[in-house]
């Protein structure tokens, strides 16, 4: 979903829907762990949260939310993708108790003014008690 890279900026305020689709306010669903204040509870959440970064341009949290194992050294968000909704296809595990799980997701964008979709299968693993990307298989 990212080339390597910098920040877009806010998600245009606290109470503007969040772009992961769940229709909480993004002050109130994504923001909080964007901002270091929570940890994503389900791997599904933290899913959500990456893509609400990718909406939001916040490299910097998907960079702390991936595991060092196989993170980047920097993120270049493309500023030309505009990344507009998302849907959750299938998750495997990733549950409040346990140490591994995937979510499918399907990403939808636009692109030079035209809509385009990434559909993708993440692994997510628990490290220190937290959810964080491990890598994922392209579909």
């Amino acid at each position: 979903m990212a080339k390597r890279g910098g920040r877009r900026g806010a998600a245009g305020g606290a109470e503007r829907a969040c772009p992961c689709g769940t229709g909480r306010p993004y002050g109130e669903c994504c923001g909080p762990l964007h901002r270091g204040e929570a940890d994503a509870p389900t791997a599904e959440a933290l899913m959500r949260s990456r893509f609400s970064a990718f909406a939001v341009g916040d490299a910097g949290y998907l960079l702390r939310s991936w595991h060092e194992s196989t993170r980047p050294a920097r993120l270049d968000l493309d500023p030309a993708r505009r990344w507009t909704r998302l849907e959750i296809v299938d998750t495997a595990r990733g549950g409040l108790f346990d140490g591994t799980g995937t979510v499918e997701f399907r990403a939808h964008y636009r692109e030079g003014g035209r809509p385009g979709t990434q559909t993708e299968r993440s692994r997510f693993v628990r490290a220190d008690g937290r959810w964080v990307y491990l890598d994922a298989e392209q579909r």
